[in-house]
């Protein structure tokens, strides 16, 4: 395979306990008019802070209010999206770098129409992809017959390029954050490189693994303060997640607590984290010169096709 890896079949390559929820958040995953993609980000800087596990119900409880929702698995050779939903992949993210498949064949479907797209597993070369390499993977979205409705990208620990790049080519970034000092000052350092060098400006903050949403909002506090101090960023205190031992017991049975135990602590603060995000107003845009995900891609009135999920 040479070095291109195959993008000249693609794409020219580029130079880069929970507080009740507010009556609008419940409101919000009522019947809503098809509109435009929206991209988001899910970052966190340290590892183990529970990313995936808030990408897969997150995304679970949107699909399951009847929204069209994609993850994308953005850490890249680390891959464990497909492994929460108890997914087997027989295609990943290389096979469309290599131009041997296209975007849609990728497609996993997971309970409730949820879709995944999977990335390589244990694949030394997927994580190591240079600007071009993740700017086919972005723009290969707009190969989407219809795009979704919500398109949520799980990426990698640390304050890599892998990260930023992913996180700058969306429309918003959640930022998971949990009572760890590793967690706070890694998220910061998150921050800083992603505004300072991507241009990236608002964040909304989840709490995740916390006693009770005082905890929450004290992290949340926190981070806010030392951000608004030395960088020209704006925080908003999204919601939070609690310890729940049926969140464990969903993970260990590669299922999403919000499908397998509704009612519990945890399912009922995601689905809280959902009715937020189906309120957000309309994002702004990455800039002109900035790649982003369905650049290419106007709303549609349709419903999503392709995938067959």
């Amino acid at each position: 395979m040479n070095q291109a890896w195959g993008l000249n079949r693609i794409f020219p390559l580029m130079a880069a306990h929970q507080e009740p929820m507010h009556r609008d958040q419940a409101a919000g995953l009522g019947v809503l008019p098809r509109r435009r993609c929206r991209t988001i980000t899910i970052a966190g800087g340290k590892g183990g802070v529970g990313k995936s596990t808030v990408t897969v119900n997150l995304g679970m409880a949107l699909s399951m209010a009847g929204r069209e929702v994609m993850l994308l698995d953005a850490d890249m050779g680390m891959a464990n999206l497909d492994v929460l939903l108890g997914l087997t992949p027989s295609r990943h993210i290389g096979h469309l770098l290599d131009g041997s498949s296209g975007l849609e064949e990728l497609v996993l479907c997971a309970p409730h129409g949820l879709k995944v797209i999977p990335a390589g597993s244990g694949a030394r070369r997927l994580s190591q992809l240079g600007n071009g390499e993740h700017a086919a993977v972005i723009r290969a979205f707009d190969e989407l017959a219809v795009p979704p409705d919500y398109l949520l990208v799980d990426t990698a620990a640390g304050v890599s390029d892998n990260v930023a790049l992913f996180a700058a080519a969306a429309d918003d970034v959640i930022l998971v954050v949990c009572d760890e000092p590793a967690s706070m000052t890694d998220a910061y350092a998150l921050i800083k490189v992603l505004s300072r060098d991507f241009g990236v400006r608002r964040y909304h903050v989840v709490a995740n693994m916390v006693r009770h949403v005082g905890e929450a909002r004290q992290l949340y506090t926190k981070l806010a303060r030392v951000s608004d101090r030395f960088l020209d960023v704006t925080l908003d205190f999204m919601g939070m997640v609690p310890h729940d031992e049926h969140l464990r017991q969903a993970i260990r049975r590669q299922s999403a607590v919000v499908d397998v135990a509704p009612t519990s602590r945890s399912a009922q603060a995601f689905k809280q984290l959902a009715g937020a995000v189906d309120t957000w107003g309309e994002p702004e845009r990455p800039g002109h010169d900035r790649i982003a995900f369905f650049g290419g891609q106007a709303a549609s009135e349709q419903a999503m096709s392709g995938s067959g999920c």
